[in-house]
């Protein structure tokens, strides 16, 4: 698990890195831009979560065909991954124009909406390379083929250092950007790693690409695949706008208060790309084993999962608790938003284990094939708890921002036992193959 696991979490702390960096080199610009960077990042990715979801109905679909040796089935799985994808960039990018208006209505803060405005009009150009991105991402895992991705990935994040390098800070001849060159530079980032897995995997994907088959894009395979992947999308979306939510209403507390969530929570994110890999090498292979009638290796592999991934977020926690001011002064010197930033960093490192366990049981219970029910799950915990828990303690108590974390941190606890215990159940019950194309 370990070995498969660790190609999938380069891949995401890669993705993850192309933000951070953006942070900590627009972060030099003063915390307004710094909360800039932050909200229209924010703004983005809950704009794409739902889309993402979709494609990862890709997990059960062509996992599962591989493990039964129903390569056809995968081949379409693939092909129609791909017509799923820039069909969803197409409205996602119809969503991501009107960010500004959709901020001011939400009452940010206004000193920094009209230049977040901008940056997430530049990051749109790069929608429809990240969706087919992920799309070619989730069916090479299945094909258990990681390198060419990773490869892709650390390239991506060379091209991202040197355009932010050259467009925020006017070097090379370049116009002194700030902000906006940031949002460029990630979207020109996103355009040379689609392009480049295409080339490394090639040899891998083209006898599943060659020939197009008509059934990629037939009415009611693509309906059962989007069975399989609005749940998932839904849970994404439910899980990532609990965390949305509470940087908006951190906004309403002050610009300082929302760059302190966002230093602490792009810290939790670096992180829980390691269980979040272990969650997709996990989908995979309980997948193949589903695949191929082997529940006996599902439980095994799921189980190791599990192993690995709380095992990293334990230690992963114990830094958030020992370091706070060590880790906040790496993203900024601004005195207010350090202080803020001290309060909250060790309470990311409270919900570490909880996020690793439900990310990994979510992705083990996808490879089974098993969406609706975990959505259903993830809508109560955070929603029926961890929301509605935070915002009283955070509006209502003095607690303010730590309260606010503190619902979080419920919610995700909630989530990780609700999660292990469907996982418990469904692994000792009989589990059918995922069947979209017939």
């Amino acid at each position: 698990m370990a070995r498969f696991a660790a190609p999938i979490v380069v891949i995401n702390v890669g993705q993850q890195l192309m933000g951070v960096v953006d942070m900590l080199m627009v972060g030099r610009l003063g915390g307004p831009a710094l909360a800039s960077v932050a909200l229209g990042n924010f703004y983005f990715f809950n704009a794409c979560i739902f889309g993402i979801g979709l494609l990862f109905a890709l997990d059960p679909v062509v996992s599962q065909a591989l493990g039964a040796g129903a390569h056809d089935d995968a081949a379409r799985g693939i092909q129609r991954g791909l017509v799923m994808a820039v069909a969803i960039a197409l409205l996602v990018t119809v969503v991501l124009w009107p960010s500004a208006a959709v901020l001011r209505a939400l009452h940010q803060p206004t000193e920094i909406i009209d230049v977040t405005g901008v940056y997430v009009h530049n990051r749109a150009l790069g929608v429809v390379p990240f969706l087919l991105f992920n799309s070619l991402r989730q069916s090479l895992q299945a094909l258990r083929s990681t390198w060419p991705i990773v490869l892709a990935v650390v390239l991506a994040n060379v091209v991202n250092v040197i355009a932010n390098w050259l467009l925020i800070y006017g070097h090379g001849g370049f116009p002194t950007m700030g902000v906006a060159g940031s949002g460029f530079a990630t979207a020109l980032a996103m355009w040379s790693m689609v392009i480049m897995v295409w080339v490394f995997a090639a040899p891998v994907l083209r006898p599943y690409v060659r020939p197009w088959r008509r059934e990629a894009t037939a009415w009611a395979p693509l309906v059962r695949t989007l069975r399989i992947g609005v749940p998932i999308g839904t849970q994404f979306f439910f899980e990532v706008f609990a965390f949305g939510l509470t940087a908006l209403l951190m906004g309403l507390m002050g610009t300082a208060s929302l760059a302190a969530h966002e230093i602490a929570l792009n810290m939790a994110a670096m992180t829980f790309m390691v269980p979040l890999g272990i969650s997709g090498a996990a989908a995979v292979v309980v997948g193949h084993a589903v695949g191929r009638g082997d529940l006996q290796a599902a439980r095994r592999d799921a189980l190791a999962a599990i192993v690995c991934g709380t095992g990293f977020m334990t230690i992963s926690a114990a830094l958030f608790l020992a370091a706070p001011m060590w880790l906040a002064t790496r993203y900024t010197n601004d005195a207010q938003t350090l202080a803020i930033a001290v309060l909250l960093i060790p309470l990311a490192g409270w919900f570490q284990v909880f996020d690793g366990l439900q990310a990994v049981t979510s992705g083990v219970l996808r490879g089974t094939g098993d969406t609706r029910i975990p959505a259903i799950l993830h809508v109560v915990a955070f929603w029926g708890i961890g929301v509605p828990l935070g915002a009283f303690l955070g509006f209502e108590t003095s607690l303010r921002e730590r309260g606010l974390w503190i619902g979080l941190v419920a919610g995700l606890a909630a989530a990780s036992v609700f999660q292990s215990l469907r996982v418990a159940r469904r692994l000792n019950s009989p589990i059918a193959r995922v069947r979209v194309d017939h």
